[in-house]
């Protein structure tokens, strides 16, 4: 037996290595502004903003892969799912070097998604990074 209750609402979209990070924190934006999150949980929007940001970045610049960005609420929690086409490791956070100018980028997604997960998909590998607003999330971890 289904859930008739169950209600989600999702937008996808397919950025080339040609595009920028910024296409896609607008494209985000433009979503969460219907959600009505850029009003009531700014702070939340700028988390948001911020790893979609990180994510795309990664998937263009260590797998040199289109990112095909994906955003799902579910009335709990943004899910926000990029997929890129490097199969052979999963990012994981690390202490960002003092003298490097990259590898913090999922140090950043664990500070500031309430979850996280990394999973290698058939062609591939998606990372997705959940936000609750805050009047329903939950203690963090």
């Amino acid at each position: 037996m289904t859930d008739s209750s169950m209600r989600a609402v999702g937008w996808a979209r397919s950025l080339p290595v040609s595009t920028g990070p910024k296409a896609a924190r607008d494209w985000a934006r433009d979503h969460l502004r219907a959600l009505g999150w850029t009003d009531s949980a700014p702070g939340t929007v700028d988390d948001v903003l911020l790893a979609v940001s990180e994510l795309v970045t990664n998937a263009h610049v260590h797998a040199h892969s289109t990112a095909r960005l994906v955003m799902t609420w579910d009335g709990r929690c943004l899910h926000i799912t990029v997929h890129d086409d490097d199969a052979a490791s999963l990012p994981a956070p690390r202490e960002p070097s003092r003298d490097g100018l990259g590898g913090r980028g999922m140090f950043l997604i664990d500070a500031l998604a309430d979850d996280w997960e990394a999973r290698p998909c058939p062609d591939g590998k998606a990372v997705t990074a959940c936000f609750c607003p805050p009047d329903t999330s939950q203690d963090a971890r």
